[in-house]
């Protein structure tokens, strides 16, 4: 399906870390081979975001050839002092993004917001600019750029490849994000089976996910003229 609010770009770095939760109990950290899809909605949402409206990731093209490397890490312990971990990030990545924006339903208080034109003119400007935030990839010690690009141009890696990479994190469905009814009002982690066709990977949509849970309850910001810079410029208009 194409939508009319598509953006384009690229996103590369030094390292990432898109980290497997599993890895994480011991204290140490390994990263997944290929970004999550909730990685990928931060990046894009550093690029430029709203609660109007929320990104929907529809595919990531894999540039680079996944290699790692390990670093001997200090990590401040809990109760005070440091520790010795080895975390193990991805090593020059470089990925294609395609991505689109939608309404938030569940936010009925920012309708006088809803102007499609105005929030797609700035995403395309913010992607040219390298995003309004500091971009990421996966943790904050892994700095990356953003250039806006064709999700088809250059030649990939893995142009020729199919992976499949096994039971994966999705992302996350926050409280103000919810389509489900059972989960509105909770933060809820959705899992999912990622396949890789010819370097692509094309990522099912949050609530298509079958493999879900709830982790806790989690109340909704609500948003008006004293917290949301613009909103006043739609006062009065149908």
């Amino acid at each position: 399906m194409k939508y009319a609010n598509v953006i384009e770009y690229k996103v590369y770095g030094k390292y990432a870390l898109f980290t497997d939760p599993l890895t994480k109990t011991g204290g140490e950290k390994c990263s997944y081979m290929v970004p999550t899809y909730q990685a990928l909605k931060g990046i894009t949402e550093s690029i430029y975001w709203k609660p109007t409206f929320q990104w929907i990731i529809d595919s990531v093209r894999i540039m680079k050839r996944i290699q790692t490397e390990s670093k001997g890490m200090r990590p401040i312990k809990y109760n005070g002092g440091n520790d010795l971990a080895i975390y193990t990030y991805l090593h020059d990545v470089e990925y294609h993004v395609r991505a689109h924006f939608e309404w938030n339903d569940n936010r009925k208080d920012l309708e006088k917001d809803r102007n499609e034109h105005k929030h797609y003119d700035i995403a395309k400007r913010m992607v040219s600019r390298g995003g309004r935030r500091d971009i990421f990839l996966g943790t904050r010690e892994c700095q990356a750029y953003v250039e806006s690009c064709d999700f088809e141009e250059g030649v990939g890696e893995y142009d020729s490849t199919n992976l499949v990479f096994g039971t994966m994190v999705h992302g996350i469905t926050y409280a103000d994000e919810a389509v489900r009814k059972e989960e509105k009002g909770n933060m809820t982690v959705r899992l999912w089976n990622p396949k890789m066709e010819n370097g692509i990977i094309h990522f099912i949509r949050p609530e298509e996910c079958t493999i879900r849970r709830i982790l806790r309850p989690m109340k909704m910001k609500q948003f008006n003229e004293t917290n949301f810079s613009g909103l006043q410029e739609f006062e009065g208009r149908d």
